[in-house]
């Protein structure tokens, strides 16, 4: 069994990774940092420390009301995609370790025509 990074932890949620084919598992968010335990292998799971955090991307939906993802990015290993049952819920316990402005939401579809067109355009 794997050795959880957190001392005390503040939420335990059913969520799915989508960082190689989709595992799905338990979320674990704690005072340390954030966890993914795979509930079939015990071998893939994921833990990263908040001082590792270097920002968390929200995919937002219907101005809000529907969040189907959320990434971590990290200083130095890349991005790791999540989903869970209650995404809401998990964004603001992760709000209490890491700082407002590193909260971020994601661009939507037509964000990214418009940068792609503007950058055509400016050449």
């Amino acid at each position: 069994m794997v050795q959880s990074i957190n001392t005390k932890v503040d939420l335990v949620i059913n969520g799915t990774s989508h960082i190689r084919m989709t595992d799905y598992g338990k979320i674990m968010i704690g005072d340390k940092g954030f966890e993914f335990y795979n509930t079939r292998d015990a071998r893939k799971f994921i833990q990263i420390p908040w001082k590792e955090v270097d920002s968390v991307i929200a995919s937002v939906m219907f101005k809000g009301k529907w969040i189907p993802r959320y990434a971590i990015k990290t200083k130095s290993d890349g991005t790791y995609t999540f989903s869970s049952k209650d995404p809401k819920k998990v964004l603001r316990t992760i709000r209490e370790y890491v700082d407002e402005d590193r909260l971020v939401q994601s661009l939507g579809f037509f964000d990214v025509i418009k940068r792609g067109f503007k950058g055509k355009f400016n050449k």
